[in-house]
């Protein structure tokens, strides 16, 4: 177990030390090899992984930046299913990274599909999406320009009148 997670567990409170409020909980067939692509394709760091006799993985965490995502194999005992087995997810999963094109490019490299090639947004930052081996889009973003209230306002409604609306 990583020091990241270990250090939390000492801690009685509201919720589990080092958590927010909303923390993902990813449903995947296959949460070991998904660990291990997640920490190539984004740096995340394995924490707790509780699995059954079987080998099922029944509870896993994993810390990427400075969030917690919470993840599961699929089992007919807890009847889950992952996003493969669903035809997709109509969750996706939007994380922050120093390097958006970087990141980018290195997690297609890892076999994700681009399904958004990043570039620059109205709304402040260069994103683009793409789809996980494991059936979650992830939307990649770095932001680049910090705007007022005001102006983004006024962006949003000169592309919302551009769209039709």
């Amino acid at each position: 177990m990583a020091q990241c997670c270990r250090e939390r567990l000492a801690v009685v409170g509201k919720r589990q030390g080092g958590y927010t409020a909303v923390t993902p909980y990813l449903t995947i067939a296959g949460v070991m090899t998904a660990i291990d692509w997640y920490a190539q394709a984004f740096g995340a760091v394995p924490g707790r992984i509780l699995q059954m006799p079987d080998g099922v993985v029944a509870f896993a965490e994993m810390r990427i930046g400075d969030a917690f995502v919470m993840l599961c194999d699929e089992s007919p005992a807890f009847q889950n299913q992952g996003p493969l087995a669903m035809g997709g997810s109509p969750v996706s999963i939007h994380l922050y990274v120093d390097d958006v094109d970087t990141v980018f490019a290195h997690a297609v490299s890892l076999g994700a599909t681009a399904k958004q090639a990043p570039e620059d947004q109205f709304f402040g930052d260069r994103s683009g999406a793409l789809a996980d081996p494991f059936g979650y889009t992830w939307t990649l973003a770095t932001q680049v320009e910090a705007l007022s209230e005001e102006e983004l306002q006024k962006r949003w409604l000169a592309i919302r009148d551009d769209m039709g609306g």
